[in-house]
């Protein structure tokens, strides 16, 4: 691969002008999520009958893979008891009232039910923390059940173990994957804007990189790592099982008919893109088959000038060096 014109490093510093969230904002909502979180647990003491049991920030932030454009903080909040209502509706209406006990300090228009979860807006900053709840049992791992953010269906789910399994690829790579994981994800947005209907959760970026990671892909080399992702969705058809083994054995897995087949870490029974439709699918697979070409094109470009070309029908017209 040449690299004579863009290389690791400009890929490097482009991520840091334009897609990596600064670190000093990262800490600062950070900070803003620990002090939802402080503020319930101190509640919470206070009132050892309260039903709110937990509450964690979940999502890109947690696991080092927000984008500079983050407007949001995703946090799940466990909830247990027999009063805990189990129509979606009802239990969004009982969190965002508890919500409001445990932030007297807040106005009532700061804590507002939306369609799968509750948000809790931050005047000061002018961030929104999403807030989740999750029917919770007791279960020492803590898994319960998700109110989905897809369909509002329940969903059972573990949020420390999904930071687990984040972190152990972000330990076997450190840097890298984390890195990798934003600059497709940043891709995957340029791609919704420009193409109608495009969808590619952030979610299943992250399972096809930590499965190319399992499979002992070396993503220190940005180029190179970003054609291996898109070769890898060209060549299977986006059609190949993925599965991990980090917390129930491969073969409990059940057959399936669904199109796209990427079976989340904590849950056997979740395909986590069970809603992704062949048409879903085949844009991807093209999307994927166009950069991939771009970075070929890239890499074998005579002049910077059409190096950076090429570079942009991956990265937009912000991609300059």
């Amino acid at each position: 691969m040449s690299r004579l014109h863009v290389n690791h490093n400009d890929i490097v510093r482009f991520a840091d002008e334009r897609i990596n969230l600064p670190k000093d904002k990262a800490d600062e909502y950070r900070a803003q999520a620990r002090r939802v979180r402080e503020k319930l647990e101190g509640y919470l003491a206070e009132h050892p009958d309260f039903n709110l049991k937990k509450i964690l920030m979940s999502g890109s932030l947690a696991k080092g893979t927000a984008l500079r454009s983050l407007n949001d903080i995703d946090m799940g909040c466990y909830i247990s008891g027999a009063d805990a209502p189990h129509n979606i509706r009802q239990l969004l209406d009982y969190l965002a009232e508890r919500l409001r006990k445990a932030f007297p300090n807040f106005s009532p228009d700061q804590v507002q039910p939306q369609t799968y979860s509750v948000t809790v807006s931050f005047r000061g900053s002018g961030l929104d923390v999403d807030v989740v709840p999750i029917l919770y049992d007791g279960d020492p791992n803590w898994y319960g059940n998700l109110v989905s953010q897809e369909d509002g269906s329940f969903l059972k789910t573990s949020i420390p173990r999904h930071l687990e399994f984040a972190s152990k690829r972000k330990r076997q790579q450190v840097k890298h994957f984390a890195q990798v994981v934003r600059l497709v994800k940043y891709w995957a947005r340029l791609m919704k804007q420009e193409r109608d209907g495009f969808r590619f959760k952030s979610f299943m970026i992250e399972m096809i990189l930590a499965k190319l990671c399992d499979d002992g892909l070396d993503l220190s080399d940005y180029p190179e790592a970003l054609q291996h992702f898109f070769t890898y969705i060209a060549r299977t058809n986006l059609r190949e099982r993925i599965v991990f083994s980090d917390y129930y054995p491969t073969s409990s897995v059940k057959a399936s008919s669904d199109i796209v087949q990427i079976i989340d870490p904590v849950n056997a029974e979740n395909n986590v893109a069970r809603l992704y439709t062949r048409q879903n699918a085949d844009a991807i697979v093209e999307a994927a088959l166009d950069a991939g070409d771009a970075i070929d094109a890239a890499l074998a470009a005579p002049t910077k000038q059409l190096t950076v070309a090429y570079w942009q029908k991956v990265f937009g017209p912000s991609f300059q060096v």
